[in-house]
């Protein structure tokens, strides 16, 4: 049956429910889909869309996150295709919605990555799963530790040194564990910075993101150099991904961060 749905930047997506092959072209939506028990409605994927391992790969790669092989998309015959408005471009949505019913999700923190994985289930008639998915990282969530007072900051990029600012994901993830990240405050979710912002932030740890710039233990010297008191530490940005990653990174931040 037909069946109409807003989607998170307000349009109206009228689609076939429940959808029976999905392109998503959205690396941590695609894992979620996987885990609402959607592995045989998936027919497409971005090549970034890499989880969950050892089954993502029967899925054809037809799209990167900021570009697209429609003869590929074509060649699945999708019914539905999701997207993320960061991840993923206007561009290539006005594209898409002239052939196919694209959903647009927007993920800009912890409560909104919640709301997203009960939206997918929504969509896809994975309701009860998706709900049961949301309370179990809602419960691990509830048993991380607060890292409060500690100053740090997120870095994704080198020459020019990127951070994460604020309305993002990521943000709103180390706001949740204590963190006080002194470049919330300057304008742009993702702001350049230099290394004169860094000596002033005052900063407690260095968090050196391993994607989207590959940061390696090679670089904490680099950084050691501008600020001699802070400690860099690598940290596993796909750990940082929203939706299903989220119940696999508890086990993680206890672990790194279990001696800050």
């Amino acid at each position: 049956m037909q069946k109409e749905i807003i989607d998170h930047i307000g349009r109206t997506v009228t689609y076939s429910f429940p959808p029976k092959r999905i392109v998503s072209l959205c690396p941590g939506i695609t894992e979620t889909l996987f885990a609402l028990n959607l592995e045989n409605e998936i027919v497409g994927r971005t090549r970034f869309c890499i989880f969950p391992k050892g089954t993502v790969e029967k899925v054809p790669a037809v799209a990167g996150t900021k570009d697209i092989q429609l003869d590929a998309i074509h060649a699945v015959h999708p019914d539905l295709i999701i997207v993320e408005k960061e991840e993923n471009t206007k561009e290539i949505v006005d594209v898409l919605e002239k052939h196919y019913p694209v959903f647009v999700a927007e993920v800009q923190s912890v409560d909104e990555a919640y709301r997203m994985i009960q939206d997918m289930g929504q969509l896809t008639d994975r309701l009860q799963q998706a709900n049961a998915l949301v309370n179990d990282i809602k419960g691990q969530f509830n048993s991380l530790p607060s890292y409060a007072n500690k100053r740090i900051s997120y870095v994704i990029w080198r020459k020019p040194y990127m951070v994460v600012g604020n309305d993002t994901y990521i943000q709103s993830l180390l706001s949740r564990m204590g963190f006080i990240n002194p470049f919330a405050s300057f304008e742009g979710r993702y702001p350049v910075v230099t290394e004169d912002d860094f000596k002033n932030a005052q900063l407690d740890y260095v968090f050196l993101a391993s994607e989207p710039y590959p940061y390696k233990d090679k670089h904490k010297e680099e950084f050691q150099k501008i600020m001699p008191k802070t400690v860099p530490l690598i940290v596993d940005g796909e750990m940082f991904w929203y939706g299903a990653k989220m119940l696999e990174s508890i086990h993680y931040f206890k672990t790194k961060f279990d001696d800050l």
